[in-house]
């Protein structure tokens, strides 16, 4: 099964719609809640970092009997040094996010940390393309 959302930059008020979406639908394909919760932690994480950071993005979720597989890719800023965006705490958000709740440093390690299979790809003034993938079984 193949979801596809569009994720428009700076929109808070529709951030966590695919991944409400994608809960419910493992869910309703009846996963394990504790597959489900790393999910959506992940896809959370990564959606927010989308409406945060980027000018508009898209989130494909493959979902299948053995794994959920996740591809995000933004047109943004891109990330120019993915090393120091991984350590948790380092934020290049604005204060405006921050004062949202949002842009605490710890998406990215939170993706990793949920991730089974985790890839990152970021071009400088391009946008940042990430793959997550989450075993079932």
């Amino acid at each position: 099964m193949d979801l596809t959302f569009q994720i428009q930059g700076g929109d808070f008020t529709s951030a966590g719609t695919a991944s409400s979406e994608v809960r419910r639908t493992l869910k309703e394909l009846g996963v394990d809640a504790s597959v489900i919760k790393r999910v959506v932690v992940a896809l959370y994480e990564a959606e927010v970092n989308i409406v945060a950071h980027a000018y508009k993005g898209e989130i494909m979720a493959q979902i299948s009997p053995e794994q959920v597989f996740l591809r995000l890719t933004d047109q943004g800023p891109g990330i120019p040094d993915i090393e120091k965006a991984m350590t948790p705490g380092y934020s290049t958000a604005s204060q405006e996010v921050r004062e949202m709740g949002f842009g605490a440093g710890m998406g990215l390690p939170n993706i990793c940390r949920n991730a089974d299979v985790f890839n990152i790809h970021s071009v400088p003034d391009k946008g940042t393309t990430v793959e997550i993938t989450i075993q079932i079984n």
